[in-house]
């Protein structure tokens, strides 16, 4: 099977309809797919329901498709770092599911595996176990607690980025660029995967390989933008710019 597209756009064509599930991988702006999500936001697909760790930041990742109102809810576990994600919100007009972290990377995981739900201590007796059903079971120290039933995530669609990839769609994730996009492949009945390098089969080490490409369905390759998500700096002190060679 070719798995291998010239863009963006043609990897998605034919993939995308209104109200529909997509899961993303990326964890703030580290690992995430941008150069799909620019093609979802050229295509007009409106109605989204989005699986992501967040919602990446103001105009960027993400945070474009909500500058162009094309999610409808978004299922996260951070929401902090995007100004029109929390306006459209608080306004009513955006639909959020709150997971936490580890529950949404194993919802996604779960439904990668084929499994409908699960049960967790995570959330048990707060806001988060609100409407699931309850049971009690005995813990790793024999004493029974209260575990709430999480669902797996069947999305109709995984966009993720890798490092590299083979061309059968075997993965390499760059360092915490390996947090959400695994797991977020595995519970998409289709999986568009864009990685910075399309190497020949049989390149990579079978042993380094995070994610076998039997998860993935089409390909690109492309350049991406590193950003940094926080700038945060602090003034030189003079025996630092001295250092530095730098007049004080």
């Amino acid at each position: 099977m070719q798995k291998v597209y010239g863009s963006a756009a043609e990897a998605l064509d034919g993939l995308l309809s209104d109200g529909m599930l997509i899961a993303a991988g990326g964890f703030g702006l580290c690992g995430i797919p941008e150069l799909l999500i620019d093609a979802i936001v050229e295509s007009g697909v409106r109605d989204l329901t989005v699986a992501s760790n967040n919602a990446g930041v103001d105009g960027f990742g993400l945070g474009k498709l909500l500058d162009t109102r094309q999610i409808r809810k978004m299922m996260s576990s951070y929401v902090g770092e995007n100004k029109e994600f929390m306006r459209q919100y608080l306004g009513g007009e955006l639909e959020l599911e709150f997971n936490p972290q580890g529950t949404l990377a194993e919802r996604m995981r779960a439904g990668g595996a084929g499994i409908p739900g699960f049960y967790t201590r995570t959330g048990a007796g707060t806001v988060i176990a609100e409407g699931k059903e309850v049971k009690r079971f005995a813990g790793p120290d024999g004493r029974e607690e209260d575990y709430i039933l999480e669902r797996g995530i069947f999305a109709d669609l995984s966009i993720v980025k890798a490092w590299k990839a083979d061309e059968t769609g075997n993965a390499v994730f760059r360092k915490t660029a390996r947090n959400f996009n695994p797991p977020a492949a595995m519970c998409g009945r289709v999986c568009v995967m864009e990685v910075e390098e399309i190497v020949p089969v049989g390149s990579l080490d079978p042993d380094h390989v995070h994610l076998p490409g039997i998860y993935v369905h089409r390909l690109i390759q492309g350049r991406h933008e590193k950003r940094i998500e926080q700038r945060t700096t602090r003034a030189r002190t003079d025996q630092a710019a001295a250092a530095a060679g730098e007049e004080v």
